[in-house]
């Protein structure tokens, strides 16, 4: 069913076919913590959706070939152009950067003793400034092999236009949006569909709502696009593990911004739980006025909008100069829905939608009724020097790390 599928295996089509907060934060680990040594690890959420060995075979077979991908002059010239935040240190670092897929270990774990269903364990271990940048190619290649070796009852009929339709939607309702699927996308060539429809949208609907631009740094230099991105959780659970959960959010910011002092500053709340973060947040008031805004990414996004509005009023800051980036699980309805919330009350919004747009898909034996669902998948950082990291979500299914270390951090944090 896949006949208008590229055959070829998966093939990492640059370096920078990663999300911007990749190159960010790897530049900000080279600034302060060019020595410490990390481990990722993949957490599988979907207890009853399974690989086979075949799949995780060709997965393997896929990452040997990473090494061989570098930065191209082109690449790094309209990064040097677009990215000024990004400096020439830290740019002639990712030139000189290559995968080293020896850092990556893959076991497949059968069900039964000779099956060929199963799940698998990946871990990467190595220098941090080195290993950070394997968590989204590792997904977004597991993501397009499994959809090709396992899960085949899908094609792209439409997707296109689905694409197309959706962008048209939002900027009709005028949001101002961005694509940030790469991570879990059912392969490049959906995400590539993906970016040309919604810039297309965009070029007929050119005064109403705004696609800002994608978070994938390689279709936003094929583009000439806007990367979009900052900073994620791992930064935040890195920091915490090495200088200390005491004000581990305030820390992670202050040092954030010493390498970023006027650029990406959008801060993400929900690492330790947002109110943990809010709390921490309200004691440096220059600090908060300084911060452009804040991004939702999980918990109850309608329950945010008026507490961050509370958060600045008690500052004395007003609250409708700053912005919230909505990220978790954003779909049209939603959008929509917050657009209004954050329009009654007077505060700036914008959405990063990821799976909606790059893994929705329908089976096709069902002429369309079923859903032909996305891997529920993530990696995250599992230790920094030794010490376990640990993340606590404003939702109690997304919370990851050691459980006697999630324990004590929730002691120390009060959140228990």
């Amino acid at each position: 069913m896949l006949e208008d599928q590229p055959s070829i295996g998966y093939q990492l089509k640059s370096l920078l076919d990663t999300d911007l907060y990749k190159l960010t934060m790897q530049q900000a680990v080279l600034s302060h913590f060019p020595e410490a040594q990390a481990t990722y690890r993949f957490t599988h959420r979907d207890n009853n959706v399974y690989f086979t060995r075949s799949c995780i075979d060709e997965f393997e077979s896929a990452l040997s070939h990473f090494k061989s991908v570098a930065l191209t002059n082109e690449e790094l010239k309209w990064l040097t152009r677009n990215c000024s935040y990004l400096k020439p240190e830290y740019l002639s670092y990712l030139s000189s950067y290559r995968f080293k897929p020896e850092q990556v270990s893959i076991q497949f774990k059968p069900v039964t003793i000779g099956s060929e269903l199963g799940d698998v364990e990946i871990e990467a271990m190595g220098p941090w400034v080195e290993t950070i940048m394997w968590e989204v190619p590792l997904m977004a290649c597991l993501s397009e092999t499994y959809f090709r070796f396992v899960s085949k009852d899908w094609n792209y009929e439409k997707q296109a236009e689905r694409a197309y339709e959706k962008a048209t939607a939002l900027l009709q309702a005028g949001c101002t949006f961005s694509e940030f699927g790469t991570r879990r996308r059912r392969s490049f060539h959906i995400q590539d569909l993906v970016v040309s429809a919604l810039i297309r949208a965009s070029q007929e609907f050119p005064t109403q709502g705004k696609f800002s631009g994608t978070s994938n740094v390689y279709l936003a230099y094929k583009y000439d696009l806007m990367p979009i991105g900052t900073i994620a959780h791992e930064w935040f659970m890195g920091v915490a593990a090495l200088r200390g959960y005491e004000h581990a959010n305030s820390t992670a910011l202050d040092l954030w911004e010493q390498v970023y002092p006027s650029d990406l500053l959008v801060a993400l709340t929900d690492t330790f739980s947002t109110e943990v973060f809010y709390k921490e947040f309200i004691t440096d008031k220059n600090r908060a006025k300084r911060w452009k805004g804040l991004r939702q990414d999980s918990g109850d996004p309608f329950i945010f909008v008026p507490r961050a509005k509370e958060v600045y009023e008690s500052l004395g800051i007003n609250y409708r100069e700053k912005s919230i980036i909505f990220s978790d699980a954003v779909h049209l309805d939603k959008a929509l829905a917050l657009k209004k919330q954050c329009d009654d009350l007077g505060f700036v919004c914008s959405f990063g939608i990821g799976t909606f747009l790059t893994n929705d898909f329908y089976t096709v034996s069902s002429g369309g009724k079923d859903k032909s669902k996305a891997l529920n998948m993530v990696i995250k950082l599992g230790e920094i020097n030794g010490k376990q990291c640990v993340k606590i979500s404003d939702e109690l299914t997304k919370n990851t790390g050691d459980n006697k270390t999630v324990l004590e951090v929730k002691k120390l944090y009060g959140i228990l």
